[in-house]
Parts: C-alpha cells; structure tokens; sequence
C-alpha cells in the first residue's frame, strides 16, 4: 500500500522509504555507534630544521609503556593504545567520543635522516620524535679565501 506525502502531494511515500527513515532515526540514538570500531588516526606535526624533523604526534591517554616506535628500513612506525577504563558498578555510558583501542601509524623516511639516532620523548599526551640528519647531508659552510 502506498500513501501520499501530505507535504507534497506528487511525492509517493512507498514502505521502503518508510523502512529507511526508521533506521536513520535509529543510527541517530546516543550510544549506537559505541561499540563500532572506528580507524584512529592521531594528529601529527612535522618540523624540519638544518639538524632534521621533529614528528609531534597527539595520543591522549595512552600509557607510555603501551607506545611503540620502529624503525624498519625507511618507514617510522608508532603503534599505541589506549585502553578502556572499567566503569563502576551501576554506571552506564550515555555518549562515548573517546576513542578506545589501537591504531597505528607510519611515516616514510627521507634519506637524509640518521635512523640509528632517532629519539623518542612523551609528555602531557604529545609523543615527539626527533629524527636527526646524517652528517653527510647536513649543508656546509664553505669559507671563501680572498686572495691578495
């Protein structure tokens, strides 16, 4: 059965519309996407400067011991996670936008950074890394000799 949309009389509301509008109205509840799982994907800095790059990348949360840094041929990759924190009992979730879980994330390395040398340093929720420059691709300063 079919009814007119009291709107627009031209519009024909089918039950396939109205099948459609429950379910948006359902993902629309608090608390349905909360058990999703949901890619994470830090924000990320990255400075240069003559000495190399300095890598900030933001992960409130996390425990430090739970951070993990590699260095694999020319690719940087951290890996972290941010566990779930146990509830009291008789506590509900009502709305849940902090992110739970791991993720990871890697960075290409130019060949001008020391790999061997990469330094690791977490504070306040900002994991930095400080990729030094090999000291054969540091610039130079050539002196100029003035002849007399």
């Amino acid at each position: 059965m079919q009814s007119r949309n009291p709107f627009n009389s031209a519009v024909v509301v089918n039950p396939l519309m109205r099948d459609f509008d429950a379910l948006f109205r359902e993902l629309g509840q608090p608390g349905f996407f909360r058990q999703a799982t949901r890619e994470r994907t830090p924000a990320a800095d990255i400075l240069e400067s003559e000495t190399g790059i300095t890598l900030h990348l933001d992960i409130p949360g996390v425990d430090a011991k739970d951070i993990q840094v590699t260095v694999e041929r020319d690719v940087l990759t951290v890996k972290a996670e941010r566990k779930a924190q146990p509830l009291a009992e008789g506590v509900n979730v009502r709305r849940q936008e902090r992110a739970q879980g791991g993720f990871t994330r890697s960075f290409s390395l130019p060949e001008t950074v020391d790999a061997t040398k990469v330094e690791a340093r977490y504070e306040q929720g900002v994991l930095t890394l400080t990729l030094p420059r090999r000291e054969e691709s540091k610039p130079r300063v050539i002196e100029v000799k003035v002849q007399s």
